[in-house]
């Protein structure tokens, strides 16, 4: 997991943490996860593949970035909610809940949080949508009450921190 340490945050930001790390330890095929704030800031990632980059042959390009793949990750998750929001308002829709692009080599699904903040998540080809779906739907339940003001602040700073 790239997510700062937890030493000196909240019990709310270590609890938001955790259920990133949970998130992608038990649903098969996630590559990648990223909490965006409104306006577009990294607050919590994770890289599961970080720990597998080993095992994967050396001449397969990873994903580079500022931070690697969870800032590209946290930009795409920002231009996909910025481009659906505008999208729902134009056909008076109503709020986007749940964004999901399928693509030959993988899939990006991204939900709204709460105050605009947003879970996008980069899985495998042969994920299965409707579990990642479903885990997404928990974390946004658990995590959307506890992503006030101050936490946001609080896991901006760390993630700020974070080399």
């Amino acid at each position: 997991m790239t997510a700062p340490s937890t030493y000196g945050l909240s019990t709310q930001a270590r609890n938001l943490q955790w259920l990133l790390t949970d998130l992608v330890e038990e649903v098969p095929g996630v590559n990648s996860v990223a909490v965006v704030s409104s306006d577009g800031l990294l607050l919590l990632s994770s890289d599961p593949g970080a720990g597998a980059a080993a095992a994967e042959p050396a001449d397969l390009p990873r994903p580079r970035g500022p931070r690697g793949a969870s800032a590209d990750l946290a930009t795409i998750v920002s231009g996909l909610g910025s481009l659906t929001t505008g999208a729902a308002a134009l056909m008076e829709t109503g709020a986007v809940k749940q964004t999901m692009v399928a693509m030959e080599h993988g899939s990006v699904f991204v939900m709204a949080i709460s105050d605009g903040s947003l879970l996008g998540v980069h899985a495998t080809p042969d994920c299965d949508m409707s579990v990642i779906a479903y885990h997404m739907a928990l974390f946004v339940g658990r995590a959307g009450h506890v992503l006030t003001p101050e936490v946001r602040s609080e896991l901006r700073q760390s993630m700020e921190n974070t080399p």
